[in-house]
């Protein structure tokens, strides 16, 4: 016997491994899993819910850790309880005349819909089937039943897969000449039964199992299994869910919902899961089995369509439906069957939805008094928020490619928002292609659990049958992919690969955009727009989170627009300008490269002349003294003619880059702006140095080899390069001074503080812009605060150095201008030991602003721009990384650093400023994080502002309820 299995018993929680329904409640989901512990809670309340028992989620992590095998004494503790079932239904597992049966479901803490195993009718054998059909008085009903047990059985236990059974099917309805599983007689029935059993011989080299507790062990076996199978571990890696949490095995007497016309099968939402509307919504099928609607094997007809053909029934399920959101105060997602007429909740769990409909419940939820404003605002996510920004087609594309009659078809729309992308038809080349960052719509009849890895790589979702309980809608609404299902127009084969609607064939790979809100699908690719403003209820929501957070959010912004649209959005503030982005626009681009290739002999010519200035200072009088003068007269005349070119750009670019900073200043008046001083290497603003020799190159090939088109070449150079004046010389002197700037690791080169340390009239010029734009603002009465960052600050003497530097200039500025203006200045703390000696940074920067993504760099010595493409996939599948850091702040490495440099900052600096201006401070983990470290602020993209505020809510609530830890 393994170690694990030995004393197994007194690892469990009470020692028990197994729980009957009514010894259970809504809080052990730990160890009965989601459904499980909901099943004990509805029991406990006394809805009509069919007995059973749980086995734990702690029993499967055993089975796991012990390599696949039950603990011994379990199957006798499981057989202990079928006995309580049998007591329960006056009927025996096995019987030949009076049969229970039983469903085998999976069930974790939390829900993942379709990505583990069920199985359903457990429980017949070649005699039992003749006693149920006796009993039911339907031989079809027990035969159909058996038939669908085998097929179950065999794909999800057994592993063979169920495309091999649905052949069989097929062929049955063929020869039968029907269309519909339903139409297929007792006789049918029994055909497809004998040859399902020899499906399964030929392929396992054993009899069907007739031994229903043999069917029972392999199947609870089979359920533990499939917490492991691959869509289940793609599943949690997108919900972030641990891998370690197992699920239960839930047993459960069975009801039938194909007994007849007055049976059926549903799943129903108590409210309207893509809207949020108070109603109660779902899907229904008359005489089928629950994986009817789930699976999307049939599409399924509107819930209210029950309320017409069994009106008593749908009376009961909405009092049922009102009962249960009351006690679990959220949207539920209820399982239901009806047997002739009675009504069996077999499920209810928190029902996922839409972005819109989230919002929406949680406020509606508050003012019906069933929530506080506190519990409204954790129900809200901050990744429901990013979808409520999700692109959508303009109706006017829309009208223009219904003229040009490129509309395909309509399904019901199930996940909302638009995608635009290539038509694949397998989840494999969807993944595949999502890789290689191809925007793809995969296609299909129906999805499966199998099709995870596919759905989630891709822009869109689109189905041919199924409603909008079945998985590929679920699944969608879960990852806020935009989704389409049953759009039954468009006939999908795939194996040609092929969409057929009326006399139109689409291929693979061809463009289509889809409407996952109208259900719409049009061909070819229409813009997609990106929302701008937010709705009422998602206002309400952050209003409130405001009120609650205690970290301030600003934005990361470079132009007037992007402020504007970030105050929209709630920032209170700029964390982050940057103005190499300015310089990067094309009618300053020449400038900034002309000064760029006069800044390093004017620079060194000018330290040349301070050298000198400093030997003439100290030289002795006499002739050493005019020997002096007269080096420094010299380099001062040498030095005239590049200093004032120098200048000449230098003060083109100052008023475009107070234009500049005016803008966004304005925009943000009453509001911080900080402004981070050129960051990147000069370099970064010239041609590229590769492309610069190929045309120096082909001007030197023609010109030596007389072929008479050096004129050509030349006309072809000049006009790729938007020069007419460019001759072979300048050409290659323009190479030469790129060449000469060139670094082999310009990431730790002439960059940061570093380049305004080697080139200070750059840094000197940027001050000034600032400081003459918020002068001139608080001239007209505007509120003008700017505050001016320091990147890539290491010590103390860069420190010092450049804020003396920014300093100097806004004194000059402010004394010539006639007014004072409130402001800051601090760094951007991206490295190392910029953490590691904050205390005395501190003691001369008013703020610190933490650049989470360099400081990742260079803590983990990573490359961000390689790292994407080349072994951080692997990290992470190998789990030598959790999570990617520069997605999430590493706090244990990245985290210590930053706790270092808070603590330490503010020994020195009560009053230092500190926040966080990476994209980091966009995501939710990292948010609570900044807010464990008592930020003051975190800096996000313009449209991740909604996220952040909402983030920094949940931690304060978090932080409230105990729930907050800064090593987690």
């Amino acid at each position: 016997m393994t170690t694990t299995m030995q004393n197994w018993r007194e690892k469990l929680t009470n020692g028990k491994a197994t729980y009957k329904f009514e010894e259970g409640n809504a809080k052990m989901r730990d160890i009965l899993g989601g459904k499980g512990a909901n099943l004990a809670e509805m029991t406990r309340l006394g809805f009509p819910v069919p007995p059973g028992f749980t086995v734990t989620t702690e029993v499967c992590n055993l089975y796991l850790e012990a390599g696949k095998k039950l603990p011994p004494g379990l199957e006798d503790e499981i057989k202990e309880q079928m006995k309580v079932l049998e007591e329960k239904m006056g009927k025996g597992f096995g019987d030949a005349k009076n049969p229970l049966l039983v469903s085998v479901r999976s069930g974790a803490k939390f829900s993942m819909p379709g990505m583990m195993d069920t199985i359903l009718n457990l429980g017949l054998t070649e005699e039992s089937v003749k006693g149920l059909a006796a009993l039911s008085g339907d031989e079809r009903f027990a035969l159909d039943a058996y038939r669908r047990f085998i097929q179950m059985f065999s794909d999800v236990v057994m592993g063979i897969h169920k495309t091999e059974f649905e052949e069989l099917i097929r062929e049955q309805k063929k020869k039968q000449g029907c269309k519909e599983d339903r139409e297929l007689t007792p006789a049918s029935l029994r055909e497809m039964i004998a040859a399902y059993k020899a499906k399964f011989k030929a392929e396992l080299k054993r009899d069907f199992p007739d031994d229903v507790f043999e069917q029972l062990k392999l199947s609870v076996e089979a359920v533990f299994r499939s917490w492991d199978n691959p869509r289940a571990n793609v599943y949690r890696e997108r919900e972030k869910i641990p891998h370690n949490l197992g699920t239960a095995v839930n047993v459960q007497c069975m009801c039938f919902g194909n007994l007849g016309e007055d049976s059926g099968t549903g799943v129903a939402f108590t409210r309207n899961y893509n809207t949020g509307e108070k109603h109660m919504v779902g899907d229904f099928l008359t005489n089928a089995q629950g994986e009817d609607v789930v699976a999307g094997i049939r599409t399924p007809m509107p819930l209210d369509h029950m309320k017409e053909v069994m009106p008593e029934v749908y009376k009961q399920l909405e009092e049922t439906s009102e009962k249960l959101e009351l006690h679990f105060k959220d949207l539920q997602d209820m399982e239901f069957t009806i047997e002739k007429g009675r009504l069996f909740m077999l499920q209810t769990r928190n029902g996922k939805r839409t972005a819109q409909a989230a919002v929406r419940i949680a406020t509606d939820l508050f003012k019906e008094g069933k929530l506080t404003k506190e519990e409204a605002v954790m129900r809200v996510t901050g990744e429901q928020l990013d979808r409520l920004l999700h692109p959508y087609i303009p109706d006017a594309a829309k009208e223009e490619a219904r003229k040009e009659g490129r509309m395909l078809a309509k399904g019901t729309g199930a996940s909302p928002g638009a995608a635009v992308g290539m038509v694949v038809f397998s989840s494999d080349e969807a993944a595949a292609m999502g890789k290689e960052g191809k925007p793809v719509i995969l296609v299909r009849p129906e999805t499966t659990p199998d099709d995870a890895h596919g759905m989630l790589a891709s822009k869109g979702i689109l189905t041919s049958t199924g409603g909008p309980s079945s998985h590929a809608a679920l699944v969608a609404r879960g990852w806020g992919i935009p989704c389409i299902v049953g759009c039954e127009a468009l006939k999908i084969s795939l194996k040609d690969e092929t969409i057929k609607v009326g006399d139109r064939t689409i291929n693979k790979h061809e463009m289509i955009s889809i409407d996952g809100s109208s259900g719409e699908v049009l061909l070819g690719q229409l813009p997609l727009q990106v929302p701008t403003d937010l709705s009422p209820e998602t206002k309400t929501i952050l209003e409130w989170a405001d009120s609650f957070r205690k970290l301030g959010v600003y934005a990361n912004a470079d132009n007037p627009k992007d402020a504007q649209r970030a105050r929209s959005f709630g920032a209170t503030g700029i964390g982050l300008c940057r103005t190499e982005h300015m310089f990067m626009e094309q009618d300053r681009l020449p400038i900034v490269q002309e000064m760029i290739l006069n800044a390093p002999e004017a620079e060194r010519l000018m330290r040349q002349v301070h050298l000198l200035e400093m030997d003439y200072e100290g030289a002795a009088e006499g002739r050493k003294k005019d020997e002096a003068r007269h080096a420094l007269e010299a380099m001062k005349e040498r030095l005239k003619k590049p200093w004032e070119h120098y200048q000449s750009l230098l003060a083109k670019l100052l008023p475009v880059q107070r234009e500049d900073f005016r803008g966004i200043l304005e925009a943000m008046q009453g509001h911080w702006v900080i402004i981070r001083l050129l960051d990147p290497p000069l370099h970064e603003f010239l041609p590229a140095k590769d492309d610069l020799l190929v045309d120096v190159t082909r001007l030197q090939t023609v010109k030596e080899t007389a072929s008479g088109s050096y004129d050509k070449t030349l006309a072809d150079v000049r006009e790729k390069r938007g020069d007419a004046r460019l001759t072979l010389e300048s050409l290659e002197s323009l190479l030469q001074r790129v060449e000469s700037m060139h670094e082999f690791n310009p990431m730790l080169g002439c960059r940061v503080c570093r380049l305004g340390i080697v080139y200070p009239e750059i840094y000197k010029m940027q001050a000034r812009a600032i400081f003459e734009a918020a002068c001139e603002l608080v001239k007209k009465g505007v509120d003008a605060r700017p505050e001016v960052m320091i990147p890539g600050v290491g010590t103390l003497e860069e420190m010092e150095f450049t804020r003396k530097l920014v300093e100097g200039e806004a004194a000059d500025v402010q004394k010539r201008m006639g007014v004072q203006v409130k402001h800051k200045i601090g760094t951007m703390v991206e490295l190392p030991r910029a953490a590691l000696v904050a205390g005395d940074l501190a003691t001369r920067a008013d703020f610190f602003s933490f650049g989470t993504n360099d400081l990742t760099q260079t803590t983990f010595g990573y490359s961000r721009d390689d790292a994407a493409g080349t072994f951080m996939p692997v990290y992470l599948d190998k789990k030598i990384l959790k999570v990617d850091p520069f997605q999430v702040v590493d706090r244990v490495g990245v985290g210590r650093l930053m706790k270092i440099a808070v603590e330490e900052g503010r020994q020195t600096n009560p009053n230092l400023e500190v926040g966080i201006c990476g994209e980091h401070g966009g995501e939710p983990e990292s948010v609570e994080f900044c807010h464990t470290l008592k930020l003051n602020y975190v800096s996000c993209s313009p449209f991740r502002v909604p996220i952040a505020r909402l983030a920094a809510a949940h931690a304060a609530l978090k932080e409230k309820m105990g729930e907050v830890s800064s090593t987690k």
